[in-house]
């Protein structure tokens, strides 16, 4: 039998993805969390597939979870939860400026086993919000504040700030964010210095 992708990553996640390449695999760390959690969300009739390494679960091609191994738990981590009611307050925040995805994490499966309806209930209601086309409210770009380090390289070389401006609003955003979590001038300018080339390429954090 031909094993596929998405049982190669079960198997040995840490050779699937930079993510996991690790001395101790996350994902051999946390085999039987993911298989009790991946049951479960297959159960409620989503698609599963590999995307950015990790597994993804789609309803008619819409992204709706995704199922990995994290430093300590297993996570099941939702596109839209922001969107989730959270009747029983499981889910968090996956960074502080996250918009738009939620998640909750499990380190046992007697702890999932013990609330498993309540999985399966959070993952319907995930599947209702794509059904009906609901999008989370987000900032826009203009409501980031813009360090000044990095705006003095913005005003002293044209090129990047039309660079810059030609990014989707999400790699904008994503660089922003990083620049501003510096606590120190001098940091922030390291990061500028790190991300200018690839701002010029037209690419964000997460393009290689």
């Amino acid at each position: 039998m031909m094993t596929t992708e998405i049982e190669t990553y079960f198997e040995d996640g840490c050779g699937r993805c930079a993510l996991f390449a690790t001395p101790q695999c996350k994902v051999r760390a946390f085999t039987k969390e993911l298989a009790a959690l991946r049951s479960i969300i297959l159960s409620c009739g989503l698609t599963e597939e590999v995307k950015w390494g990790v597994p993804c679960y789609t309803y008619k091609g819409a992204n709706i979870l995704t199922l990995g191994a994290l430093k300590a738990s297993a996570n099941v981590g939702f596109f839209k939860g922001a969107l989730l009611q959270d009747e029983y307050k499981l889910l968090k925040k996956p960074g502080e400026n996250s918009q738009t995805g939620r998640s909750f994490s499990f380190t046992n499966t007697h702890d999932i086993s013990a609330i498993e309806t309540h999985i399966r209930a959070y993952i319907f209601e995930a599947i209702e919000i794509e059904k009906a086309g609901l999008k989370v409210p987000t900032k826009d770009v203009s409501e980031f504040d813009v360090p000044i380090e990095f705006q003095r390289k913005l005003d002293e070389f044209p090129k990047l700030k039309t660079a810059f401006e030609a990014l989707t609003p999400g790699r904008q955003k994503g660089y922003l964010i990083h620049f501003s979590q510096a606590k120190q001038s001098k940091t922030i300018e390291a990061r500028v210095d790190k991300w200018i080339e690839h701002i010029l390429n037209g690419k964000g954090m997460m393009d290689k």
